[in-house]
């Protein structure tokens, strides 16, 4: 999917955020050519509008590229679930996938990455799930099957269409980590309830380096678990982070607290979660750098140079 030197054309959507400006650096470092797909005025000739919201998008501003990938949508867990704020987390998923995906098919572009996540499983407790597993029940289960569903347009027309079922991504900067990390620095961390509920996790470099994985390898297709080869519960996250930072986790914040203090997403964001793993991946050939927690936790939280 790449032209006779060897360089590939993608275009992202969600550029801007931890995952999407990770892949961009990635992507031109390793010299392929990137089209940043921008809600602003573009500012430079590697950019272009889009309009999700009204559908507004050039499709012939993707001739010749080789894969787009999607991963637009706000966080779920940055503000608490009003209906508002659930039917914002639907808009800013649903719609502008539909859009890229008419937008990928008039275009003609080979491929289609797509975000999602594993909360399609819904809370399956300790049972190990993989691509093949079925839907769960939920609001996030119902949102990323509606989400994968988007795509059809691009399935429909032949578009090798990826769709990424994302885990926790742990990161030495930003994400869900740099907020807790400092608590645990303090002596602070404490697990979620029981602590039984499984915590799929990635590192950024892993995310990236299965995403760059995807898009080039024509044989992938469908869903994608983008989850480390070892999930753990909350307890074993919650003791391994500690351990990183060395310092102790006694401490426990009780459900009802969390319901209290976050309303529904508690029971579906933190008290419950998939024991996902990345069958798909591994099937491929795709070779992890970070394959236990505490790999990825010492990734993470080692000193940076300044």
């Amino acid at each position: 999917m790449a032209d006779g030197t060897g360089r590939a054309a993608v275009a992202i959507a969600g550029s801007s955020g931890l995952i999407g400006s990770a892949l961009t650096s990635a992507l031109r470092a390793a010299d392929h050519r990137v089209l940043r797909i921008v809600r602003r005025a573009p500012s430079s000739a590697d950019e272009v509008f889009w309009n999700p919201d009204t559908g507004e998008f050039d499709s012939d501003a993707l001739r010749g590229v080789d894969a787009v990938v999607n991963l637009c949508g706000v966080g779920v867990g940055d503000k608490r679930w009003s209906g508002a704020f659930k039917q914002s987390l639907r808009d800013s998923r649903i719609g502008p996938t539909e859009v890229l995906s008419n937008a990928v098919v008039a275009a003609g572009v080979p491929a289609l990455v797509n975000a999602s996540a594993v909360g399609f499983y819904g809370d399956t407790r300790s049972r190990v799930v993989d691509e093949a597993s079925p839907a769960g029940d939920g609001f996030l289960a119902g949102l990323c099957v509606d989400w994968e569903a988007a795509t059809e347009t691009a399935q429909r027309a032949g578009t090798r269409v990826v769709l990424l079922r994302t885990g926790l991504v742990l990161s030495p900067a930003g994400g869900m980590l740099s907020r807790i990390k400092p608590l645990f620095s303090l002596g602070l961390g404490a697990r979620l309830g029981n602590g039984k509920q499984y915590m799929p996790w990635i590192s950024l470099e892993d995310d990236v380096r299965a995403l760059l994985f995807a898009i080039g390898h024509d044989d992938i297709a469908g869903p994608v678990n983008m989850t480390g080869p070892a999930p753990v519960t909350n307890a074993e996250f919650t003791a391994a982070l500690g351990r990183a930072v060395n310092r102790p986790t006694a401490l426990m914040v009780p459900g009802f607290v969390l319901r209290t203090a976050l309303g529904e997403f508690a029971d579906e964001g933190l008290l419950g979660g998939q024991r996902a793993i990345p069958a798909a991946l591994e099937r491929a050939g795709f070779e992890f750098h970070h394959n236990t927690i505490r790999e990825a936790l010492a990734y993470v939280t080692a000193p940076k140079d300044t």
